[in-house]
């Protein structure tokens, strides 16, 4: 009767002890799940994610405590007889472990965005004003000397096409005129009547065989006039040369703003693509917008070069063959005075032929 009691009271000591094990097993469960509940994973920072919660160390105190008393009360069933022994571990509930997981620290919140200054930089280097004259005010002062010069350039390109469109126009029109006079004269005076006081190389021409007939007139008389003519022609084509200069003159400078100004745009565009990658290494970003103000003001000096160089050859183009046709025109005109003189000689070497049968007829 003895050994029934206490076999009893052993299994009474399982069973309760089995219970309370249970009951601190749900009552951890649901401390964690009312906390994770109550603090979201975002919000907690690493070093709180790794921290147990309470519930968490009252179950490791009781998971603890019922291992021992599991163990205390299978030695004293060991002590019984060995009848007793398998009925209570039959009887005896069977429960499992589960292992408790810690809480995973949240997730790294996104990378901070740029700092403040490395933004205030950025917008310090962009201009405000993208058109070509905030591109000139932003550029550098070598820069700026290279579009101020090439502007320059150009305007003098512009009036050198004003003032010798002009002068040659006007050339070519007097040269025109006196071309006709002299093809339409019977001789050189009448040549000298009509061209006589008027302004021009054509006129000149006239002028200075006038003057060479009148400093020959002792040589024509006496002599066949051979050596005035060589003189005539020598002073027409000095006078054809020198009015060929006085209309070129001006010109040589397109040829030099036309063969120069490319490359000092170019020069001006080294520059400030130096000065962009300057800044690049004084900003350390490769961000487009730091370094395209730059590229935009280098390019500018170059297209700059451009607008300065492309009329400049244009304009000495079309000037050289305008020179070249008034030159032309001279040459034709030189030419027909030297036959108005070729005439004079003539009639003044058969006048007097005709006037010695005249006499001997008398």
């Amino acid at each position: 009767m003895g050994t029934r009691e206490q076999f009893c009271r052993k299994q009474g000591r399982l069973l309760l002890t089995a219970a309370a094990f249970a009951l601190a097993l749900g009552l951890s469960q649901a401390s964690n799940a009312q906390t994770a509940d109550q603090a979201p994973a975002e919000a907690m920072s690493p070093a709180e994610a790794v921290q147990t919660p309470g519930g968490t160390s009252d179950q490791n105190k009781t998971a603890q405590a019922a291992p021992n008393a599991s163990g205390a009360a299978q030695d004293s069933s060991d002590a019984e007889p060995s009848s007793g022994a398998p009925a209570s571990s039959a009887d005896a509930p069977s429960i499992q472990m589960q292992p408790i997981e810690a809480q995973r620290p949240a997730p790294a919140a996104a990378s901070p965005a740029e700092s403040p200054e490395s933004a205030e930089e950025t917008e310090a280097l962009l201009p405000h004003d993208l058109s070509p004259w905030g591109m000139f005010m932003g550029a550098d002062w070598v820069v700026k000397t290279v579009m101020i010069g090439l502007a320059i350039a150009s305007f003098i390109t512009w009036t050198v096409l004003v003032a010798k469109s002009i002068e040659i126009a006007g050339a070519k029109r007097r040269a025109r005129y006196a071309l006709k006079v002299i093809a339409s004269s019977a001789n050189l005076d009448d040549a000298v009547a009509q061209l006589g006081p008027r302004r021009g190389a054509p006129a000149m021409l006239v002028r200075a065989a006038e003057e060479e007939m009148k400093a020959s007139a002792f040589l024509v008389d006496n002599a066949k006039g051979e050596g005035v003519k060589e003189r005539l022609a020598s002073r027409l084509s000095r006078l054809e040369a020198a009015a060929g200069r006085r209309l070129t003159a001006g010109t040589g400078i397109l040829a030099t703003i036309g063969s120069t100004a490319p490359f000092v745009g170019l020069f001006g565009t080294v520059w400030g693509i130096m000065n962009s990658f300057i800044g690049i290494s004084e900003a350390q970003t490769t961000n487009l917008a730091v370094v395209a103000p730059g590229i935009a003001e280098a390019l500018l000096a170059t297209a700059i070069g451009l607008v300065a160089a492309i009329p400049a050859v244009v304009i000495y183009n079309v000037f050289a063959r305008s020179i070249t046709g008034y030159r032309q025109l001279l040459a034709d005109a030189s030419a027909g005075v030297e036959r108005l003189v070729s005439r004079e000689l003539d009639l003044r070497a058969v006048a007097p032929q005709n006037r010695k049968p005249r006499a001997a007829a008398e």
